[in-house]
């Protein structure tokens, strides 16, 4: 740089001072707000991906959730095969006549049922049978009759049950109340 002279030099700083000004403002005119302009779409492509992925998520939860529906109705549907329907009073007693042929338990005395709403739950969809029944029978006789009658009907409960001797030592005498579900509008 010494051998060139004191105008080339300034000429020579002068190109590079505009040349380094051109490369700022094509910098800060052009090429930043590019770089802005990608950096936002970049953000706005992420933000829409996850956008489609929680849709796709939402559209196969939607379908296993109208799955399970198909399947909480279909058991529905068979649940409610033992649930009293039609003439209640008929299927009271036969219900009972059926399932008590297979024990070693009396029953002589079965009450009339009464059907009522069911108490246990507000604004049930159910009515509710409520029926009277006492008897006899032998201890182990009558806890495996209940067992199996509860875990048979699952809309059938006993309530109220009541147990006492019998003249017969080895016999119980027992009052119970059998409150069952009844399909409203069947």
């Amino acid at each position: 740089m010494n051998r060139l002279s004191k105008e080339k030099l300034n000429q020579l700083i002068m190109v590079i001072a505009g040349t380094v000004l051109a490369l700022l403002l094509i910098y800060f005119g052009l090429i930043r707000p590019q770089d802005k302009s990608l950096f936002k779409l970049a953000v706005t492509k992420r933000n829409a991906d996850m956008q489609l992925r929680q849709i796709k998520d939402t559209i196969k939860q939607s379908e296993d959730s109208t799955t399970e529906l198909a399947d909480a109705s279909y058991s529905l549907l068979h649940a409610e095969d033992d649930v009293a329907s039609g003439d209640v009073y008929a299927w009271t007693y036969d219900t009972i006549r059926r399932f008590k042929q297979q024990y070693k338990v009396d029953m002589p005395s079965i009450g009339q049922p009464i059907m009522s709403d069911v108490d246990i739950l507000p604004s049930f969809p159910y009515k509710q049978l409520r029926l009277s029944v006492s008897g006899t029978a032998y201890y182990h006789d009558f806890g495996k009759f209940i067992a199996d009658f509860e875990n048979t009907f699952p809309h059938i409960r006993v309530v109220n049950l009541v147990l006492d001797p019998s003249s017969d030592s080895e016999r119980l005498n027992f009052r119970m109340d059998i409150v069952a579900l009844v399909k409203s509008n069947p």
